[in-house]
C-alpha cells in the first residue's frame, strides 16, 4: 500500500491529464508524426478516467492520517529519494482543498504541491488558489480530450482527414465509452456543475483570488461544461444516438430555461443541437459513396422501437419548461417523418409518418419560428458553429420544401389577417385578438438568419433560381458537384416561395418580407439575385391595373416613394433663421412609413455593399438619381433614425471610388455639415446642431455616429483636395474639426441613454482618425505655407488632413490628452475582468488610439525633419517624450505604463497587445528615455510584476502561428499574438545594445539597481525569483529539445526562434551579462548541449531563418568554449567538442550487447572496415546545411516602362533594415510607380492601365524577389561566419589536448576538403568567397602548426603513408583544391587571395625542414650525403613542387600579377608566396618565368617609385608604414632572387643597384637623439632610427648575397655595390663612426663591414678608373683604420662581449665585424703583392696592447694609426671566447641529449626566452613547454656553432696579418734615427701606412717612400712586446683550438704553420 501512498509531486488530478491532453490535441489537431502509438497508451492508461468521467478520488481514513502525519514523520514523493517533511500550513490548505471539491486526502496535497511548483506562472496568486486553477484545468483537460477523440470519428457530416490507424483507435475507444453510459454521465454533469454553485463553496473557503483569477475560475468552469456538450453534438453530428440516450437527451431538454433575455445558453444550445442532429437524414440527399452503410447504422430506420419511444415521448401533451423548445423538437421529428414516409424504408413506419402534419401545427402553435429566432439564433456561440448554421439553414428550408401546403396556409392566415386589420383601422375598432404571425415570425426568422454569414457560406443562394444565366462559374454551394441543367426541385421550391410572397402581399407583411429578402441578398451573387428580382418585380408590373407604382417590392415603387417624401418635405423646409430649429408636427411621414422606409434602405444598403454592378447601376439611374434625393432628404426635418439610415445607405455607395468623388461635391453642396457661414447668419446649421441640440438631448447619436462612419468610407477611397473651392479655403479641414471639435473632444462629457454608445460614439469617431493619418505621407509642401485667393482676398490654404493630425498628436493637445486617457480608462475597465456594455467598441477605440500613437511615431522622425528643413514657424514635440508627461487623472507620469499593461490583456486583446509591443518597440530607440522608463516599471512593486508577467504572457502563448495566409479570424489572432511576441523580442535585442540599465535588463531578470554582473539568475520560483521573459524564451526553446525533432519553436515559428537564440547571444556576448547569463545557461539548463545536438536545423519553407537560427546558437557555442576553456573547465568543454567533432555514433546500447559489439568492431577494424560505422561530424553537417549556391533573379522584361529609370527608382526606394539588409521598401517602390501610372494622360494611357498595372506587379514581384535573395545571402554569410568562428575557436581557445594531434590533423582535411568542394563548385556565389577564404587561411596554418609539433615530438616521421599523422595524398590533395581556389579567384577577389595565399606559406612551411643543432661533428662525406635516402620533407617538397608546376603559367601570372601591383597586403603575401616557390624550384622554372615575362624587371623598377613614400616614413610621425613593409617584402624576394647566380645576374641587368643609387632615403639617416621624444608608447610603431634601420639592412643584405652570388664573374656585382657606397659615401662614413652602441648599429656595422671587405677581392678591378678605385677603398678604410676609431672598435668589441653575455641570445654581430674587418686587412694585404717585402703595412710597428695605451695618455705618433698590439689583443680575445663559447656549446647539447630529465626550473627558464609577456610560460602545458625547450637549445647551440666559426675565423686571419707584418718589420724593413725628424711624428710613416688620406700619398708622389722612418729602437721595441704578448700560453691555446675545431673543418694544420713561423721570426737573433 505504501507503494500506493507516494505523493505525485505532479498531482494525478493535473499533470497526467494535462499529458493526456496535449498527446491527444498533438496526434488528433497537430497531426503530429509518430504520435498515434503514444495516443493508444495514454488512452489505455487513462481509460478509468474517462469511463467514471470527472469522478474524484475518494476520501478515506487512512490517507488522512497519513496527511496529517507528514509534517512530522515525512511523506514519499515519487521520483524524490527519502520522504520529505512538509509545513503543517500546508496540510492544513490540503485539508480545506480536499473538503472543498470532495476529493481524497493525498489527491488535494498533491494539487498543493504542483500548486507551489507552478506558482511562477501564476504571479499574485497563492498555491491555493493556483491548485483551484490546476483542478479545473484537469478537469477540462479531460473534457477536451474527449470532445477531440469524439470529432475524429467517421460519419455522416464532416471529415478531419486523419489516417485510418488513429480514426479505428478513437472510434473503438469512443464506442465503448458510450457503451458504458457516456451519455447519461454527461447529462448529469452538465445539470450538476454551475458556475454560481461552484463559486458559493469556493467564496466560503476563501479559494478566490484577484479579478483575474475569478475570471480564469470561472471560464475553465463554462469551458468544462461546454466541452462536455460540444462532446455529445459532435457525437450526434457522425453517428446516431442508441434509445435510450436519445430519450434521455429529450428528458434533460425539457427541464432547461432560457436567459434572462429569453435565448439559450451556448451549453443548452449544444445539446438541441445534437437532438437535431439524432434526428437528421439529408445526408441522404447527398449521396456520398458511403451513405448505404450510414443508412444501415441509423436506428430510426432499423428499430421500430426506437420511433415509437422517441414519438411518443415528443407527442406527450405535457408542456416543458421552453414551449418554444418543444415546438422546435416537434418540428424537426414532423419533417423527419415527412423525409421517412418519402423513403423504401419508410413504408414500415405509416402509424407515424401519418402524424407529421399534426405535430407541424403544435408546433406552429408554439410559435416555433419566433423561439428560433429568439431563443437559437439570440445565443451569442451560435454564429461560431458552422455546423449549428447548417442545422438550423436545413431546417428552414426542409419546412418550406417538404410542406408546401403548411406554408400556403400560412400565406392565407396572413392575408386573412391583414383583411381583418385593414378592416378594424377603417371602422376605428379594436384589432382582433385571434390574429397569428407565425409567416411573419417566419420571415424575419429567415432574413435574421442568413444575415450573418460568418463563414462565407453563403447558404442563402438556394433561395435563388438562376433564371438567366449569369456570367458565375459557381453558382451553387452545395451542388457543385452536379451538373447544371435544371436546379434541384428543393431550389425551384425554395425561389418559388421568394417570389409568390412578394406578389400581392398584404400591408402587414410588407416589413417583414423585405427584412427576409434583406437577409436572402447576404452575399455577393445572392445579392445580385436580389437585385434583379427587384429589378423585374418593377418592369412586369408597370403596366398593370395599379398604374405607375408598379410591385409595392422594386426599384422603381422604392425611389419613386422616396421623391415624393422628398417633394413633400421640401416644400416646409425650416428657415434656419427662425428662433428655433425643431422638428415641425410631421406632416409627411407615419412611424409605419418609417419603418418600411428604414427597412427598405438596410436592404438597399445590404444589395449594394455587396454588389457593385447594383452599385453602379442605381447611382447612374436618370430618373432615381439616389443619392441626390437621400442627401436632400438628409435636409428635410426627418427623424434622426432615419437620417442615420440615409448615411449608411450613402456611405454603402460610396464604396466605389467613381461615386466617392461626385458624393463628396454633392455632400459638400448640401452643406450637411455647414462649412461655409451665410453673411449674416446669426446660426449655424445642418449636423452640428442636429448633434448639439437634437441628439444631446435626446441621448441618442445615431445620425453622429452614421456621418463618422460616411466620412470614414468615403476617405478610403480619396480626399478631395478642391472641395469648396470658391465658397471656403478648399479642404478637408472643416469636417476634420467638426469630427475633433464637436464629436470627439466632447464625447466622454455628453450623456447616453445606452450606456455602451458613448464607446460607439468614439470608436467611430476615431477610426477616421486613424484611417487619414495612416495614409499621410508627410511631403515638403506641406510645411510651406501656401496662399489661396478667396473671393478676392488671399487666405491661407488648409494643410492635408493628416498633417493636422500629426501636429495635434505631436504637441499637449487635448486630442492627445484624451486619447491617453481613454488609454487609461480602457486598461482599468479590462483590469476588472467583469462584461460591461460597449465592451467591444471601447476595445476597437482603445486600438485606434494605440495605432494612432504607433502612426505617429513611425512618421514623426519624417515629419520633424521636414519641419525643421522648412524653418516653418510650427512647434511640437517628440511624442515619446509627452508620453512622459504626467497624466492629469492619476497625477503620474504613467502614459507608457499604461501602454505596456495592456499586454497583460493580450489573451482577451491580442490586437491591442500587438500595437502595445509596437509602440514600446519604438520608444526602446530612445536610450535616454529607457532609463526613466525602467525607473516607471519598477516603481511600484505590484505594477512592475503585472507588467512583467505581461510580457512574459505574451512570449510563452502557445497559440502564435508564424505568417499564416488564411483569413479566418483564428489564424489571424495566431498570426496577430506572433508578430507581438517578434516585437518584444527586438525590443529586447534592441535595448541590450543600450546601456545599463535598460528595459531588456528588467525584463530579463537582471539586476537594475545594483551592478547588473552580481545578478545571480535562478528558476523561477527559486528565492522569490520571479518567471522573466528569459525563462519564458528559454521555455519556448527547449520545448522538444528532449525528442529527437529537436527544438519544436525552430520548426513551427522559425523566425521566433531566430530572434530568441539572437536575445541569448546578445547576452552571452555582452561583457556584464555574460557571466550570469553562461552560469544560468550551463548549470540550470544545459542549454547549449541539448540544442546543439540538433544542429543542423533544415527547414526548407524557411532556409533563411534556420541558416540564422544556427548561426547565433553557434556564435554563443564559440563564447562558451573560449570561456569554459579560460576558466579550465575541461569537462564542459570536453563534452561540447566532441559533440562537434566526433566522427563516431554515440553509442547507445544495454551492456549486455556491447561484449559482441567490441569483437565484431577489433575484426572489422582489423579489416579496415568500420569506415562503415563512422557519421558526419557535426561541424561538417552544418556545413552542409549552408547552400552555397544561390539562385539570382533573372533581369526584368519590361514593355513599357525604362529599365534604367526602373533600376533607378528601385535603387532610390532601398533602405538598410533593422538586421542591416540593404533591402528596398517595396510598399513605397508601389506608391511611386501607381503614381507614375496615375499620371498618365489621355485615352490610350487608359486601355493601357490593365497591362501597366500587371508590368508593375511583376516589377515589385521581381524586387520582393531581390530582396529574398539579398537576405539569403546575408544569412548565409552570416552562418558561415558563425561556422567559421567556431571552427576557429575549437581550434585556437580549446586545450590543445583536448584533441589529438592526430584526429586534429584528419578533422582538419575534412573541414578544409568539405569547404574547398563546396566553394569551388559551379554556382558558388561569390559574396561567400572572402569568408571561406579566411577559414582555409585559419585552417591551414593550424594544420601547419599541429603537423609541425608532431614532428617536433618526433611522432610519425616513420609512418609509411607521410611523415605526419595525415597522409601526404591528404596533403596533395589539399594543395590541389588550394591552387584551384586561387585560380578560381580570376582577376577580381585580390583581398581574397591574400588568404589564399596565406594559407599556400603555410602549407608549404610542412615541408619545411625544421632546425638541427650543430654538433660540430664531422660531416658527412659527401659520396654518403649524396647516397642518403630522400628524407619526408625533401619528398614531400618535391611532391609539392610537381604539382605545383602542374598549374604551369596560369598560376605564374596570378601571383606574379599580385605582387607587382594592386593591395598592399595582397602583394606582400603574393612576394612571400614567390619567395617561398623559388626557394624549392630547384630547376629554376619560376625564376626564368619572372625574368622573362618582366615581372623581375618591374619590381626592380618599382623600388624608384617606393622612394618617396619611404622617405616621408622617415618624418618623426609617418602617415602609414605600408611603404615600409612593402620594400621589406620587395627586398625579400629580390634577396631569394639573388641567391643563384642566374638570378643575380638578371638582377644587376635589370639595373638594381642603378635604381638603389638613385634613391635618397639612404642619405637620411634620422638623428637620433631628436626623436626619443616621439617614441610610440606601445611599441608597436618603431622609431625613425629604427624604421631607416629597416630600409638600410634589408639592402645592404641584398648587397652582400649579390656579391657572394656573383663572386665566379665578380667584376661586375663588385663595381656596382662600390659605386652605390661612393654614392652614399657620406652616410656611410658617419654610419660606421656611429658612437651609439646598439644591436641596430651593430647590425648596421657588421653588414657595411661585410660588404666592403667584400668589394675589396682579388679581382676587383676597375680598369678605367684605376684611382677611382684606390680612392673609394681609400675613403672606405681611412673610416675604418683610423686608429681612433679603431680603438674604439675594439674597446667596443670587448664591452660588447661583456655585454652580449648578459642578453640570453649572444649575438654574432660583433664578431661578423671583427671577422669582416680582419678579412678586409687580409685582402688588403694579398692584393698589394704577393711577397712580404713589396706589401702594404697597415698596422704600425707597435707591439703594445691597447689596455695599456688608454692607461697612458697616447703619443701622437700613435693616434692615426693602429698597431699591431690590437691584432694581438683581438687574437687573445677570440681564443679566450673561443672556449667560452665552446664550453656553453657542449652544455647545451649535453641538456639537449638528456632533456627529459631536466628540471622544471630550467625548463620554465628555457621557454621563458621564447614566451613573452609575465606569467605566459605558467599557462602552457607541460608537452607544449618540452618542445618550446628543445627549440630554444637548438637555437642556442646553432648559435654557439656559428660564433665558434667567427672565432676560429678572427684567429686565423689575426695570426695571418701579424705574420705578413712581423715579416716584413722584422725581416724587410730597414730603421732609421728619429733624430732627422723636425716634427715629430707629423709625417712618420707616411710613406706604406695606407690609412693616410689620399692627399698624402699626392704630397710623396703617389708612390711607397724610403722606408727610412722607422726606427730601430721601435723595431726592437716591437720584438720585445710580441714575444712577450705571444708566449707559450697563448700558442697552446691557439693549438688547441685547432685540434678542437679546425680538424673538423677544412683548413686543417693552417694555424699549426702560422704560429710557426711567427715563432720563427720572433726567436730570430738581432741581425
Amino acid at each position: 500500500m505504501a507503494a500506493q501512498m507516494a505523493v505525485n509531486s505532479g498531482a494525478s488530478l493535473w499533470g497526467p491529464l494535462k499529458e493526456l491532453w496535449e498527446t491527444v490535441d498533438g496526434a488528433v489537431l497537430r497531426r503530429q508524426p509518430e504520435s498515434v502509438h503514444l495516443l493508444d497508451l495514454q488512452l489505455k492508461k487513462h481509460k478509468p478516467h474517462f469511463l467514471s468521467l470527472f469522478k474524484n478520488p475518494p476520501k478515506s481514513a487512512e490517507q488522512r492520517e497519513k496527511v496529517r502525519k507528514a509534517s512530522t514523520e515525512g511523506i514519499a514523493i515519487q521520483g524524490q529519494q527519502g520522504s520529505r517533511l512538509l509545513p503543517e500550513q500546508l496540510l492544513t490548505e490540503a485539508f480545506i482543498l480536499s473538503d472543498l471539491f470532495d476529493i481524497g486526502e493525498l489527491a488535494a496535497l498533491e494539487l498543493l504541491l504542483a500548486g507551489e511548483q507552478q506558482q511562477p506562472y501564476f504571479p499574485g496568486l497563492t498555491r491555493g488558489l493556483v491548485a483551484v486553477l490546476l483542478y479545473w484545468d484537469g478537469k477540462l483537460c479531460m473534457a477536451n480530450s474527449l470532445r477531440t477523440l469524439i470529432q475524429s470519428r467517421q460519419g455522416k457530416t464532416f471529415t478531419l482527414d486523419l489516417s485510418g490507424e488513429l480514426v479505428a483507435l478513437t472510434t473503438r475507444f469512443t464506442d465503448e465509452l458510450m457503451s458504458q453510459g457516456l451519455t447519461k454521465r454527461i447529462l448529469t454533469l452538465v445539470s450538476e456543475i454551475s458556475v454560481t454553485r461552484e463559486f458559493e463553496r469556493l467564496q466560503k473557503e476563501r479559494g478566490l483570488g484577484n479579478e483575474k483569477h475569478r475570471k480564469e475560475v470561472a471560464d475553465l468552469i463554462k469551458e468544462c461544461r461546454q466541452a462536455l456538450a460540444d462532446s455529445l453534438f459532435s457525437w450526434t453530428c457522425q453517428s446516431p444516438l442508441s434509445k435510450d440516450d436519445t430519450l434521455a437527451l429529450i428528458g434533460h431538454l425539457e427541464t432547461v430555461t432560457a436567459q434572462a433575455d429569453g435565448s439559450l445558453d451556448s451549453v443548452s444550445l449544444a445539446l438541441v443541437m445534437a437532438l437535431l442532429y439524432c434526428l437528421d437524414v439529408s445526408f441522404i440527399e447527398q449521396g456520398t459513396e458511403d451513405r448505404d452503410d450510414l443508412l444501415q447504422a441509423l436506428p430510426l430506420l432499423t428499430e421500430r422501437q426506437y420511433v415509437s419511444a422517441v414519438h411518443s415521448r415528443l407527442m406527450d401533451s405535457q408542456p416543458w419548461k421552453l414551449p418554444g423548445l418543444q415546438a422546435v423538437c416537434r418540428l424537426a421529428w414532423a419533417l423527419l417523418l415527412r423525409v421517412l414516409s418519402q423513403l423504401p424504408q419508410g413504408s414500415a413506419l405509416v402509424e407515424f409518418t401519418e402524424a407529421d402534419e399534426a405535430l407541424a401545427d403544435q408546433a406552429l402553435l408554439g410559435d416555433v419560428f419566433l423561439f428560433m429566432k429568439e431563443g437559437i439564433l439570440g445565443c451569442e456561440s451560435f454564429s461560431q458553429e458552422e455546423f449549428y448554421i447548417r442545422r438550423v439553414h436545413s431546417l428552414i428550408t426542409d419546412f418550406l420544401a417538404l410542406m408546401p401546403m403548411k406554408v400556403k396556409q400560412l400565406r392565407n392566415r396572413a392575408d386573412e389577417d391583414a383583411r381583418l386589420v385593414h378592416m378594424s383601422l377603417q371602422m376605428d375598432s379594436e384589432l382582433p385578438s385571434s390574429l397569428r404571425k407565425d409567416l411573419d415570425h417566419l420571415m424575419i426568422l429567415i432574413g435574421e438568419f442568413y444575415s450573418k454569414d460568418p463563414f462565407g457560406l453563403e447558404l442563402g443562394l438556394e433561395f435563388w433560381c438562376p433564371t438567366e444565366s449569369l456570367q458565375h462559374s459557381s453558382l451553387q454551394g452545395s451542388y457543385l458537384g452536379m451538373a447544371l441543367q435544371r436546379p434541384p426541385h428543393k431550389q425551384v421550391v425554395l425561389s418559388k416561395f421568394v417570389r409568390q410572397m412578394g406578389d400581392l402581399l398584404p400591408s402587414t407583411l410588407y416589413i417583414s418580407y423585405l427584412r427576409m429578402l434583406k437577409g436572402l441578398a447576404n452575399g455577393p451573387q445572392c445579392a445580385h439575385y436580389c437585385f434583379s428580382l427587384l429589378k423585374t418585380n418593377g418592369a412586369a408590373h408597370s403596366d398593370n391595373i395599379q398604374g405607375v407604382s408598379g410591385s409595392p417590392v422594386s426599384w422603381e415603387h422604392f425611389f419613386h416613394s422616396l421623391m415624393l417624401y422628398h417633394e413633400n418635405l421640401r416644400r416646409d423646409l425650416p428657415n434656419p433663421d427662425s428662433a428655433h430649429y425643431r422638428h415641425p408636427p410631421l406632416r409627411g411621414i407615419t412611424q409605419r412609413e418609417m419603418e418600411g422606409l428604414t427597412s427598405f434602405l438596410q436592404l438597399l444598403t445590404t444589395i449594394i455593399t455587396w454588389s457593385e454592378n447594383a452599385r453602379l447601376a442605381l447611382c447612374e439611374h436618370p430618373q432615381w438619381t439616389p443619392a441626390v434625393v437621400m442627401l436632400g432628404l438628409l435636409q428635410c426635418s426627418v427623424p434622426p433614425v432615419l437620417k442615420a439610415e440615409l448615411l449608411h445607405c450613402l456611405a454603402a455607395f460610396g464604396k466605389s471610388p467613381e461615386i466617392a468623388a461626385s458624393l463628396w461635391q454633392s455632400l459638400e453642396y448640401t452643406q450637411i455639415l455647414q462649412t461655409v457661414r451665410a453673411p449674416g447668419q446669426r446660426q449655424a446649421a445642418g449636423i452640428e446642431v442636429e448633434l448639439n441640440e437634437i441628439e444631446s438631448s435626446c441621448e441618442e447619436y445615431p445620425l453622429t455616429r452614421s456621418f463618422c462612419h460616411l466620412i470614414s468610407t468615403l476617405v478610403e477611397g480619396s480626399l478631395p483636395v478642391n472641395l469648396g473651392a470658391g465658397l471656403r479655403v478648399p479642404g478637408f479641414q472643416p469636417y476634420l474639426n467638426f469630427l475633433r471639435d464637436s464629436v470627439f473632444l466632447p464625447f466622454p462629457t455628453r450623456a447616453y441613454r445606452r450606456p455602451a454608445e458613448k464607446w460607439e460614439v468614439a470608436d467611430s469617431v476615431l477610426e477616421v482618425f486613424h484611417k487619414l493619418l495612416r495614409d499621410y505621407e508627410p511631403q515638403p509642401s506641406d510645411f510651406v505655407q501656401e496662399i489661396v485667393e478667396l473671393q478676392g482676398e488671399q487666405v491661407p490654404a488648409h494643410k492635408p488632413p493628416g498633417h493636422s493630425i500629426m501636429f495635434h498628436l505631436l504637441n499637449d493637445s487635448p486630442m492627445l490628452a484624451l486619447c491617453l486617457s481613454l488609454l487609461e480608462e480602457g486598461v482599468r475597465q479590462l483590469d476588472t475582468y467583469a462584461p460591461f456594455p460597449g465592451k467591444k467598441h471601447l476595445q476597437s477605440a482603445v486600438l485606434h488610439c494605440l495605432c494612432l500613437l504607433d502612426l505617429a511615431l513611425q512618421k514623426e522622425a519624417v515629419f520633424m525633419d521636414l519641419l525643421r528643413e522648412s524653418q516653418a514657424s510650427l512647434l511640437v514635440s517628440p511624442l515619446e517624450q509627452l508620453l512622459q508627461g504626467v497624466s492629469p487623472q492619476t497625477r503620474r507620469a504613467d502614459h507608457i505604463v499604461n501602454i505596456a499593461r495592456y499586454l497583460y490583456h493580450s489573451s482577451s486583446n491580442p490586437e491591442a497587445a500587438f500595437q502595445s509591443a509596437k509602440i514600446l518597440r519604438r520608444i526602446a530607440n530612445y536610450p535616454n528615455i529607457q532609463i526613466r522608463l525602467v525607473g516607471d516599471f519598477t516603481h511600484d512593486q505590484a505594477v512592475s510584476d503585472k507588467l512583467m508577467a505581461g510580457f512574459v504572457e505574451c512570449l510563452d502563448n502557445e497559440d502564435a502561428e508564424e505568417g499564416t495566409e488564411k483569413d479566418d479570424s483564428q489564424k489571424k489572432v495566431a498570426r496577430i499574438r506572433h508578430e507581438t511576441q517578434i516585437h518584444i523580442l527586438n525590443l529586447l535585442i534592441t535595448s541590450l545594445e543600450l546601456k545599463a540599465p535598460n528595459l531588456a535588463l528588467y525584463l530579463l531578470g537582471y539586476e537594475v539597481k545594483k551592478p547588473v554582473s552580481s545578478t545571480n539568475l535562478q528558476d523561477p520560483g527559486v528565492l522569490g525569483c520571479p518567471r522573466s521573459c528569459l525563462h519564458a524564451i528559454l521555455s519556448r526553446l527547449q520545448r522538444g529539445t528532449e525528442k529527437r525533432s529537436g527544438p519544436a519553436l525552430t520548426q513551427q515559428a522559425p523566425h521566433l526562434a531566430e530572434l530568441c537564440y539572437q536575445v541569448i547571444y546578445q547576452l552571452c556576448a555582452c561583457p556584464d551579462t555574460s557571466g550570469p547569463t553562461m552560469r544560468y545557461l550551463r548549470t540550470s539548463q544545459d542549454f547549449l548541449f541539448s540544442h546543439l545536438q540538433h544542429l543542423p536545423f533544415i527547414l526548407p519553407s524557411n532556409q533563411i531563418a534556420a541558416l540564422s537560427q544556427m548561426s547565433w546558437l553557434m556564435k554563443t557555442a564559440a563564447i562558451e568554449l573560449r570561456v569554459t576553456s579560460l576558466n579550465r573547465q575541461r569537462s564542459h568543454t570536453q563534452r561540447l567538442v566532441s559533440l562537434l567533432l566526433d566522427d563516431q555514433p554515440h553509442a547507445q546500447h544495454a551492456d549486455g550487447e556491447s561484449g559482441m559489439e567490441d569483437e565484431t568492431r577489433s575484426v572489422s577494424g582489423f579489416l579496415h572496415f568500420d569506415t562503415v560505422s563512422k557519421v558526419r561530424r557535426k561541424l561538417l553537417s552544418v556545413l552542409d546545411a549552408i547552400e552555397f549556391s544561390q539562385d539570382m533573379p533573372e533581369l526584368l522584361q519590361l514593355d513599357f516602362f525604362e529599365r534604367t529609370q526602373i533600376e533607378q527608382v528601385i535603387s532610390n526606394c532601398e533602405h538598410v533594415n533593422e538586421q542591416g539588409h540593404t533591402v528596398c521598401n517595396v510598399k513605397l517602390l508601389h506608391r511611386v510607380l501607381v503614381a507614375e501610372v496615375n499620371a498618365l494622360q489621355g485615352m490610350a494611357a487608359i486601355g493601357q492601365r490593365p497591362l501597366l498595372m500587371e508590368e508593375v506587379n511583376s516589377i515589385l514581384q521581381q524586387v520582393v524577389e531581390r530582396n529574398r535573395v539579398r537576405r539569403s545571402l546575408s544569412a548565409k554569410r552570416h552562418a558561415l561566419q558563425s561556422w567559421r568562428s567556431l571552427v576557429e575557436t575549437l581550434l585556437t581557445a580549446c586545450p590543445a589536448d583536448l584533441i589529438p594531434a592526430d584526429e586534429r590533423q584528419l578533422i582538419i582535411r575534412d573541414l578544409l576538403l568539405d569547404l574547398h568542394d563546396k566553394v569551388l563548385s559551379e554556382d558558388a556565389a561569390g559574396e561567400l568567397m572572402p569568408i571561406v577564404a579566411g577559414a582555409v587561411f585559419t585552417l591551414t596554418a593550424h594544420l601547419s602548426q599541429s603537423v609541425l609539433s608532431e614532428q617536433q615530438q618526433g611522432v610519425g616521421l616513420e609512418a609509411s603513408s607521410g611523415f605526419a599523422s595525415i597522409a601526404n595524398s591528404a596533403l596533395h590533395l589539399i594543395l590541389r583544391k588550394l591552387l584551384d581556389f586561387i585560380l578560381s579567384t580570376g582577376g577580381g577577389y585580390q583581398r581574397l587571395r591574400a588568404h589564399l595565399y596565406g594559407s599556400l606559406l603555410y602549407y608549404l612551411q610542412i615541408a619545411q625542414k625544421p632546425e638541427e643543432p650543430d654538433t660540430l661533428q664531422t660531416g658527412k662525406a659527401m659520396w654518403e650525403r649524396l647516397t642518403a635516402p630522400e628524407d619526408g620533407f625533401s619528398k614531400l617538397q618535391r611532391e609539392n613542387l610537381a604539382i605545383i608546376e602542374s598549374y604551369g603559367k596560369a598560376l605564374m601570372e596570378v601571383v606574379c600579377r599580385d605582387a607587382c601591383d594592386g593591395h598592399e597586403i595582397s602583394r606582400m603575401l603574393a612576394m612571400a608566396v614567390l619567395d617561398r616557390i623559388l626557394s624549392i624550384d630547384r630547376q629554376n622554372q619560376w625564376l626564368l618565368y619572372i625574368c622573362n615575362s618582366g615581372y623581375l624587371r618591374s619590381l626592380v623598377e618599382s623600388l624608384r617609385q617606393d622612394d618617396v613614400a619611404l622617405q616621408s616614413l622617415l618624418t618623426p610621425q609617418p602617415p602609414l608604414l605600408k611603404p615600409l613593409y612593402i620594400f621589406e617584402s620587395k627586398m625579400a624576394l629580390l634577396t631569394r632572387v639573388a641567391k643563384t647566380g642566374q638570378g643575380a645576374v638578371e638582377l644587376l641587368r635589370c639595373g638594381l643597384v642603378a635604381q638603389l643609387m638613385e634613391c635618397q632615403v639612404f642619405d637620411m639617416v634620422p638623428d637620433s637623439d631628436a626623436h626619443r621624444v616621439m617614441r610610440d608608447p606601445s611599441g608597436f610603431i618603431p622609431s625613425p632610427m629604427d624604421r631607416y634601420r629597416q630600409i638600410l639592412l634589408p639592402t645592404l643584405r641584398l648587397f652582400q648575397v649579390i656579391l657572394t652570388s656573383t663572386s665566379i664573374n665578380h667584376q661586375q656585382g663588385a663595381a656596382q655595390v662600390l659605386q652605390w657606397l661612393i654614392v652614399h659615401a657620406d652616410t656611410i662614413q658617419s654610419l660606421l663612426r656611429c658612437q651609439e652602441l646598439s644591436m641596430g648599429a651593430l647590425q648596421e656595422l657588421s653588414l657595411l663591414t661585410g660588404i666592403i671587405s667584400k668589394t675589396a677581392l682579388p679581382g676587383t678591378k676597375m680598369s678605367s678608373h684605376p684611382e677611382l678605385k684606390a680612392q673609394s677603398s681609400f675613403n672606405v678604410t681611412s673610416a675604418l683604420c683610423e686608429p681612433r676609431v679603431y680603438n674604439q672598435w675594439v674597446e667596443k668589441s670587448t664591452a660588447l662581449r661583456s655585454w652580449s653575455s648578459k642578453v640570453t641570445l649572444t649575438d654574432s654581430r660583433s664578431d661578423d665585424v671583427c671577422a669582416n674587418i680582419m678579412e678586409y686587412c687580409q685582402a688588403l694585404l694579398l692584393q698589394s703583392s704577393a711577397q712580404a717585402q713589396f706589401s702594404i703595412c697597415l698596422f704600425s710597428p707597435s707591439g703594445s696592447e691597447p689596455a695599456d695605451l688608454s692607461s697612458t695618455v697616447p703619443s701622437m705618433a700613435y693616434s692615426r694609426v693602429p698597431s699591431l698590439g690590437l691584432v694581438l689583443y683581438l687574437l687573445k680575445n677570440s681564443a679566450a671566447d673561443f672556449f667560452r663559447f665552446h664550453q656553453s656549446h657542449r652544455q647545451s647539447l649535453g641538456k639537449l641529449q638528456s632533456l627529459d630529465q631536466l628540471p622544471p626550473e630550467e625548463l620554465k627558464e628555457l621557454c621563458q626566452g621564447l614566451v613573452s609577456g609575465p606569467g605566459a610560460v605558467e599557462k602552457i602545458s607541460s608537452v607544449q613547454r618540452s618542445l618550446l625547450a628543445k627549440r630554444r637549445l637548438v637555437q642556442l647551440i646553432n648559435n654557439r656553432a656559428k660564433l665558434l666559426a667567427l672565432c676560429s675565423y678572427v684567429i686565423e686571419t689575426c695570426l695571418f696579418v701579424l705574420w705578413r707584418h712581423l715579416e716584413y718589420y722584422l725581416l724587410h724593413c730597414i730603421p732609421t734615427d728619429p733624430k732627422d725628424s723636425l716634427l715629430p711624428g707629423s709625417t712618420l710613416y707616411r710613406s706604406r701606412l695606407a690609412d693616410d688620406s689620399f692627399s698624402g700619398l699626392q704630397a710623396s708622389g703617389g708612390r711607397g717612400l724610403s722606408l727610412s722612418r722607422v726606427s730601430q729602437q721601435d723595431l726592437d721595441l716591437l720584438k720585445s712586446d710580441m714575444a712577450a704578448g705571444f708566449g707559450e700560453a697563448l700558442q697552446r691555446k691557439l693549438l688547441e683550438v685547432e685540434g678542437l675545431y679546425s680538424q673538423v673543418r677544412s683548413r686543417y694544420t693552417f694555424i699549426q704553420a702560422l704560429v710557426r713561423r711567427i715563432r720563427g721570426l720572433l726567436r730570430q737573433p738581432k741581425s
